[in-house]
């Protein structure tokens, strides 16, 4: 069925919002990519000291945070997945190994 010319042209409005949301994002990742390359392209640096980069760039440590809480949810669906493939003597193992390196 044909969409209506409304609902296109509320799609057609939504786009330039998405598209200046994600110019100032990738404006704002420029500017901390910028500011971490300077940082580790200082001579004067003789120890990079990655708390000091988190802290000293604004947003970079919220981003840091997001990323790193994305990734391991990632993770975790990735683990349960493949746990779903192994049988209950391989789960065995896999829990012996853990518990002998605790």
């Amino acid at each position: 069925m044909p969409r209506k010319d409304e609902e296109i042209s509320e799609e057609v409005e939504k786009e330039p919002t998405n598209t200046k949301k994600k110019e100032g994002e990738v404006e704002k990742l420029n500017r901390m990519l910028a500011a971490v390359l300077e940082y580790i392209s200082d001579d004067e640096v003789e120890e990079i000291d990655i708390d000091y980069i988190l802290d000293q760039t604004e947003g970079l440590r919220d981003w840091w945070n997001l990323y790193r809480e994305k990734n391991r949810k990632r993770m975790e669906e990735e683990i349960k997945e493949s746990l779903g493939e192994l049988s209950l003597e391989e789960l065995e193992k896999i829990r012996e190994q853990i518990k002998a390196k605790q």
